[in-house]
């Protein structure tokens, strides 16, 4: 018997529908990386990009739990001496960009390299219910439904 591994031409890829609603960061992160590298495939080949495209919506509306929202920090560095600068998530969530959160989180599961990159272009975060994605008939996915835990009330 052979051991079968996907190319990429054969791999078949859906669209998944995700609302971020009241759902907690670092399970959803989890569930879309794993959605995204395709380890919920039986086809599921380690370099290969055989994941689905994931549409998140309602990034403004995700939670966090314990005091994750005040206490956590993001660090980022400008390049320049001294240039480290620091982020939290309700400040994140509260300006200009907040679907950066969930970029970030999912970005932070997968392995880096020219894989990851190719992966994270597969993912779309909109702050708001709309999406310009309608032609692709994405599967809605109920993630509050997979596990009690997966939503912060």
């Amino acid at each position: 018997m052979k051991t079968y591994a996907a190319k990429a031409g054969e791999v078949d890829k859906k669209w998944v529908l995700i609302d971020a609603d009241g759902l907690v960061v670092g399970r959803l992160a989890a569930l879309i990386a794993t959605r995204l590298k395709g380890k919920h495939k039986a086809t599921y080949t380690p370099h290969v990009d055989c994941g689905d495209n994931v549409i998140v919506v309602n990034a403004e509306k995700v939670a966090f739990t314990g005091a994750k929202r005040e206490d956590k920090v993001y660090y980022r560095h400008t390049g320049h001496p001294g240039g480290i600068k620091e982020s939290t998530p309700r400040r994140m969530l509260e300006g200009k960009f907040p679907e950066r959160v969930i970029t970030l989180a999912v970005e932070r599961m997968l392995r880096r390299g020219p894989l990851q990159r190719q992966l994270m272009r597969n993912l779309r975060v909109y702050k708001g219910t709309e999406h310009p994605h309608a032609a692709q008939n994405p599967a809605k996915l109920d993630v509050a439904k997979l596990n009690r835990k997966n939503v912060r009330v």
